[in-house]
């Protein structure tokens, strides 16, 4: 096994993909930010060492300025300082057209990634993603786009989000036929979620090298400084990781985010916190690790049960409703 697997520093997205810090910025909130303040964010997070900037085509549709609002952003800010670009590798991602709308079909997704290298005024992008599965297009038909976008040259690396296991499999085996290969996942992982951990999403990772991008790693601010627990599993957590922060002398959203780069596969968390100081301020989680029993600690309170949660539903076993339902036809 690579000896880098087990220390933080910068790693490869795929064999001849862009290398990145162990921390990315994301850009969801770019959108409402003025030329001026986006900047000072973007800056911020190269001058602490980070260095992915993560984007998508969608980012300020949805009560903000509209679509494509956060790429012409970012693009804005890259237009004001030509040298940043040399400085950042740029992941965006499309599929989404709306709220619970996806649309992976080869000519929007073609349109895309042209529509989003135009917003954002640049030739290639470094990491393009398709953002959701869409339950009406092919795999076959969505790996030949994205085979096409990277022996273009229009795309460095390509990667996905929000795809189950299965999805995953079913875009991979059709990708095995082509030189391009899935080289990041984009999935919801931390301390209050962590089924990425034992639903095979990580195992998969693990074995085919791909990097997993960690998407609201202070679980929407709930694992942030100072946030109230709204249940028994969060406050179960938080004490647990502000027990290991005193003793390591650091905050609470520091260890979050430790807690999710911890991992062997190496999660990247996308950090979207809108003001500079706390960019720096959760580039210290970089710096720490966490010893196996503080991350053991943490895990068991996230994934132990908790009585004031509501049941799990388990679905009825298939043969025997057919036969619940065989014997009541009977009796009429």
């Amino acid at each position: 096994m690579d000896d880098a697997l087990s220390r933080p520093g910068h790693r490869s997205l795929g064999p001849d993909g862009p290398v990145v810090a162990p921390m990315a910025y994301g850009c969801a909130h770019l959108a409402e930010a003025s030329t001026d303040e986006a900047r000072a964010r973007i800056e911020a997070a190269v001058e602490s060492g980070i260095d992915l900037i993560d984007t998508a085509d969608v980012y300020g549709a949805f009560g903000g300025p509209g679509f494509g609002a956060a790429e012409e952003r970012l693009g804005a800010v890259l237009t004001a300082d030509p040298g940043l670009r040399e400085r950042i590798v740029i992941a965006t991602k499309g599929g989404v057209r709306a709220y619970r709308s996806y649309d992976t079909s080869p000519e929007t997704l073609r349109r895309a990634i042209d529509d989003s290298r135009r917003r954002l005024g640049i030739e290639v992008i470094d990491l393009w993603q398709v953002h959701r599965p869409d339950l009406l297009t092919h795999p076959a038909a969505v790996a030949e786009v994205l085979a096409e976008a990277v022996t273009s040259g229009k795309v460095r690396a390509v990667g996905i989000s929000q795809h189950s296991v299965s999805q995953y499999e079913a875009l991979r085996s059709h990708l095995d036929a082509t030189p391009v290969a899935i080289v990041t996942n984009q999935i919801e992982l931390h301390a209050l979620q962590p089924n990425a951990l034992t639903d095979g999403t990580l195992d998969l990772a693990a074995r085919d090298d791909v990097v997993p991008l960690a998407w609201s790693p202070l679980g929407e601010g709930r694992l942030g400084d100072g946030a109230a627990a709204q249940s028994q599993r969060t406050a179960a957590v938080h004490a647990v990781i502000d027990r290991v922060a005193t003793d390591a002398g650091t905050s609470r959203s520091t260890v979050a985010l430790a807690w999710v780069m911890r991992h062997p596969t190496r999660p990247i968390p996308i950090i979207g916190t809108t003001r500079p100081e706390r960019i720096r301020a959760a580039a210290a989680a970089i710096g720490l690790t966490l010893t196996r029993d503080a991350w053991l600690a943490i895990t068991r309170a996230a994934t132990d049960s908790y009585p004031d949660e509501r049941p799990r539903l388990l679905p009825r076993h298939p043969v025997r409703s057919a036969v619940r339902r065989l014997s009541r036809s009977r009796r009429t």
